[in-house]
């Protein structure tokens, strides 16, 4: 049985300023991938016809490049290059979820929906952040079940591109935001507990959680309450 790891603390519950350090460099890195992604989104609209052109191939390519990145990263996580190649990996996830964001506008409510799902992946952030930072506990035993779900998500996931299936689409998608809400909160936990000191890859981390509960959310929102006309 792991031994449970305790928050350094300065003081009344405080982090340690090292772990605050690496949490405040998290979060602003996090803030700063948003740019490119936002830029992305909206060239990946404007060049949708791309990806739709052959969306499983597409597909493929992009999780290929997208997991090189992440070894790309983790590879100069202790210089600038590893900031630029996220903030690289950032833009091109934007780019993907262009036909996604076109679909979306395509619905009534869509611009209500994509406010909706940003609003909750926030919230999600929000409140697993809250549990890791105000908890003594240490969340890291969660790591390889939830890798060996993401593994098994993904490959259904690549599975349903040739199945096709709504209803097991949109079961993966929710399971998708449950694995990787908790994989946030075992990512800020790690950060918390000093088992993350590299802010790059703690914010790649993160922002691959929150990519992943986004475009889950968003799908399932527009499945259920996406206003056609």
């Amino acid at each position: 049985m792991q031994p449970e790891l305790r928050v350094a603390t300065t003081g009344a519950g405080a982090l340690a300023p090292e772990r605050q350090k690496v949490l405040r460099q998290t979060y602003m890195l996090l803030a700063l991938t948003m740019v490119p992604t936002v830029v992305g989104a909206f060239i990946g609209m404007a060049t949708a016809g791309i990806i739709m052109q052959h969306p499983i191939m597409m597909s493929l390519v992009m999780l290929g490049a997208v997991i090189g990145l992440q070894f790309a990263i983790s590879a100069n996580r202790n210089s600038g290059l590893g900031v630029v190649l996220l903030l690289a990996m950032t833009f091109v996830l934007g780019w993907y979820l262009g036909p996604m964001l076109n679909f979306a506008s395509s619905l009534r409510n869509g611009p209500q929906l994509v406010g909706l799902a940003a609003a909750g992946t926030g919230g999600i952030l929000l409140t697993m952040s809250l549990i890791a930072t105000t908890t003594k506990r240490d969340f890291s035993f969660m790591g390889k079940f939830l890798f060996v779900g993401m593994i098994v998500l993904l490959i259904a996931g690549i599975a349903n591109m040739f199945f096709q299936i709504p209803a097991l689409a949109l079961t993966i998608s929710a399971l998708v935001i449950v694995v990787f809400s908790l994989f946030l909160l075992h990512d800020v936990s790690r950060i918390v507990n000093g088992g993350e000191t590299n802010y790059i890859m703690a914010a790649t981390g993160v922002y691959m959680s929150l990519f992943n509960i986004f475009v889950h959310l968003l799908h399932l929102l527009m499945a259920f309450a996406g206003e056609r006309d």
